[in-house]
C-alpha cells in the first residue's frame, strides 16, 4: 500500500508549525546523486532537481549534490544559480546495452568521495534519483557505509524496459527491482508512478508531487493574439505532431493563432517538414531551449498550453503553465490526470485524440471568459498543492521518516 506523506492543510502551509520548526533543528544532511542537473548552457534541464533542493536548504537540510554523467560524454559544468554541486563521471557502456551496469561504475567513482564526505558531516540519508544508475550506486553505497537511501522515479518508465529492449532490458528490469526492495523508500512524482513501482516490488512506495515556483511562474497580461505554447524534448512521445494537425485544422477560423515551441530534439526535421506539407510553418516559433525566466515567460505571454504526451509521468511544464493561470491540455491515463479536473481547472484529451484536441482548442480558443475562470482555478490548485514549499516539505518528512 501506499503510505501517505501528507499533513493537515494547515501544517503545511504555516512554515512555523511544530513539524516545520523541527526540520530546522533537525538539520539533516542529505547527499543526493542525481543525472539530471542544470548546466551550463541547459539550464532549465534538471530544474526539477534543482528547484526543490534550493527549497529543502532554505528548510534547514544541509545538502550535498553529487550530478553525474558517464565518462563517453563532454564534462559539464552547473549552471549559475542552482544550489552548488560537483559533476562526477563514471565508466559506463553507452546505449541500452549498459545501462544495467552502470550503477556498479559509479558506485566505484563516488565510493571514496562519498566516504570523505561521510566521514567529515555524517550523511543521514542519501538520495538518488532514477534506479539506474544512481539508484543501484546507492544501494551499494548504502551497503558499504551503512547509510539508508531513499530513490525518486520521475517517469512512468520506472523499470527502463521502454528505454531498453530485449534481453538488456530485462537486466535493467531485475536490477531496477532490487534497488526499490533494498531502498528505505521509493518516491513516485504521481500516484499512477507508484502504480507502476508496485506492479514489481508490492509496495513501499509514496507520492511526492513535483513543486512550482508560483512567484517565478505567474499570471501575466493576455496576449493580443491567440499563441499555443508547448515546452518539453521534441520527441515522439510528446504529441507535438497532434499539435501541428490541430494548428493547421483550426487556422481557418483563426487566422492569427501561432505556436511557440521551446525544445529541442529528434523531432525538429520531421515537424517542420509535416507544418511545410500542411502550409503552417510560418505560424509555428521553434524557439529551441531556453532560460527558466524565458519559459516563465512564455507561459504569462500564452493562450493556453498545449502538449498532448502520451507517456508522462507528471510533468512540471503542465504545472507551470497552470501556475500561470493558464489552461493546460494534456493527455488522460497520465500523471496529470491526478492534478487537472477536465473542464474545471485544464483540459483533457484521449492519448492521441486528434480530434478531441482539435475541439478542445476551437472550444477554448472561442471563449475567452472560461479560459480565464478556468485559468484562475488552475492556479489556485497549484497555491493549494503544488508548490516547491509543499514539495519540500513532503520530501522533508521523508528524510525524518527514513533517517531515524
Amino acid at each position: 500500500m501506499e503510505r501517505s506523506v501528507e499533513a493537515s492543510p494547515a501544517a503545511l502551509e504555516d512554515g512555523r508549525s511544530e513539524k516545520t520548526a523541527g526540520v530546522k533543528d533537525a538539520a539533516p544532511h542529505v547527499l543526493t546523486i542525481t543525472p539530471f542537473y542544470p548546466r551550463a548552457g541547459n539550464e532549465s534541464g534538471g530544474c526539477f532537481i534543482a528547484e526543490p533542493l534550493a527549497e529543502l536548504i532554505r528548510a534547514g537540510v544541509r545538502s550535498s549534490v553529487f550530478a553525474v554523467e558517464p565518462v563517453y560524454r563532454n564534462a559539464p559544468a552547473v549552471a549559475l544559480g542552482a544550489p552548488e554541486a560537483s559533476w562526477h563521471r563514471y565508466a559506463a557502456l553507452p546505449g541500452g546495452l549498459g545501462l544495467a551496469s552502470a550503477g556498479v561504475g559509479l558506485s566505484w567513482s563516488l565510493r571514496s568521495a562519498v566516504g570523505k564526505l561521510h566521514s567529515g558531516s555524517p550523511i543521514d540519508v542519501i538520495h538518488a534519483h532514477g534506479a539506474l544508475p544512481c539508484g543501484q550506486a546507492a544501494a551499494r553505497l548504502s551497503k558499504h557505509l551503512k547509510i539508508p537511501y531513499v530513490v525518486s522515479v520521475h517517469g512512468l518508465d520506472a523499470f527502463s524496459t521502454m528505454q531498453v529492449g530485449g534481453w538488456a532490458g530485462e537486466c535493467c528490469r531485475r536490477v531496477s527491482i532490487g534497488v526499490y526492495r533494498q531502498a528505505r523508500r521509493v518516491i513516485g512524482v504521481s500516484r499512477q508512478v507508484c502504480a507502476e513501482i508496485e506492479k514489481g516490488i508490492g509496495g513501499n512506495c509514496t507520492t511526492v508531487y513535483n513543486g512550482v515556483d508560483a512567484e517565478m511562474f505567474k499570471p501575466g497580461a493576455a496576449p493580443s493574439r491567440p499563441v499555443l505554447l508547448s515546452v518539453g524534448n521534441l520527441i515522439p512521445s510528446k504529441g507535438h505532431e497532434l499539435i501541428v494537425r490541430g494548428l493547421a485544422a483550426l487556422k481557418p477560423e483563426f487566422p492569427a493563432l501561432t505556436w511557440a515551441v521551446i525544445g529541442d530534439g529528434s523531432e525538429l526535421d520531421r515537424l517542420r517538414s509535416l507544418a511545410q506539407e500542411l502550409g503552417v510553418l510560418g505560424s509555428i516559433r521553434f524557439l529551441g531551449r531556453r532560460s527558466r525566466s524565458a519559459v516563465a515567460e512564455a507561459c504569462r505571454g500564452c493562450t493556453v498550453f498545449v502538449l498532448p504526451s502520451r507517456y508522462e509521468g507528471l510533468g512540471c511544464v503542465y504545472l507551470e503553465a497552470m501556475a500561470s493561470g493558464k489552461v493546460a491540455v494534456g493527455c488522460r491515463g497520465q500523471g496529470i490526470e491526478e492534478v487537472i479536473r477536465h473542464g474545471e481547472n485544464g483540459w483533457l484529451i484521449p492519448p492521441d485524440g486528434l480530434t478531441e484536441l482539435i475541439e478542445g482548442l476551437r472550444t477554448l480558443l472561442r471563449d475567452p471568459d472560461r479560459r480565464s475562470q478556468m485559468g484562475k482555478a488552475a492556479r489556485d490548485t497549484i497555491l493549494n498543492g503544488f508548490t516547491l514549499r509543499r514539495q519540500a516539505q513532503r520530501l522533508m518528512q521523508v528524510y525524518r521518516e527514513c533517517s531515524g
